[in-house]
């Protein structure tokens, strides 16, 4: 039994924090903002994600795989714990497939099997020095010119330090700068493109506000950050 075998039943009772349910109304504006950003990342580049294959490593439930897995040609989840993944793979039409790691740092994929990886607020449950090995193994199954993106709490906002320490869930994390995410992807020999930060806004004034998020994306104080990397 993993940490999070402990935690999936009562894993969304778990997220509650006052702070949090100010920002937003439940989790969906969280997964749908991490959503927008990916989208934007590859739009503004001109890549058609319908042919891409996707991995979502350390999927947990699934969420964010139900929310995108449709724009992708595949979209599969990966997890240690099964208890999590239980609920991973019950909408079919998104989410293609869900294997359970056996390791916290190893994929259960082969070599090259996805042209984009993200990796969704694991990297501060991962110890500081098996991120690097973690790093690789993601190098392992991306294609020749794939993406990973690495999504992380910002540790340089006061509000996300405040609510990571209340949440029980987050009892073992340790937090990484944007600064420390870029040394952990050159670390596994990828090769860092763009950072973004966003969660500046919440819910309530995101819609009228989203101009201004999109020009702050440069600035290190939004709640969360995307790294994405490139495998050359």
């Amino acid at each position: 039994m993993t940490e999070f075998d402990q935690y999936a039943a009562r894993y969304q009772e778990m997220l509650r924090d006052p702070v949090r349910e100010r920002f937003a109304n439940g989790g969906d504006f969280f997964h749908r903002r991490k959503w927008d950003m990916i989208r934007d990342y590859f739009a503004a580049r001109g890549r058609d994600t319908c042919t891409m294959d996707w991995l979502d490593a350390g999927c947990g439930q699934g969420e964010l795989l139900a929310m995108g897995g449709l724009h992708f040609r595949s979209a599969a989840g990966c997890d240690p714990s099964q208890d999590m993944l239980a609920e991973a793979g019950s909408d079919a039409p998104r989410i293609h497939e869900v294997r359970t790691q056996a390791e916290p740092t190893e994929l259960p994929f082969p070599d090259q099997s996805f042209d984009f990886v993200t990796a969704v607020c694991v990297y501060h449950h991962v110890k500081p020095e098996d991120r690097a090995r973690l790093t690789q193994s993601i190098h392992r199954v991306l294609r020749p010119g794939g993406v990973f993106c690495m999504i992380e709490h910002n540790p340089w906002n006061p509000a996300t330090r405040l609510i990571v320490k209340r949440c029980a869930v987050d009892a073992d994390a340790q937090l990484l700068s944007a600064t420390e995410a870029r040394r952990v992807a050159r670390a596994g020999w990828m090769d860092p493109r763009q950072t973004s930060y966003f969660l500046f806004f919440p819910e309530s004034m995101h819609r009228r506000c989203a101009p201004l998020e999109s020009a702050l994306r440069g600035m290190p104080v939004g709640g969360q950050y995307a790294l994405f990397s490139q495998k050359s």
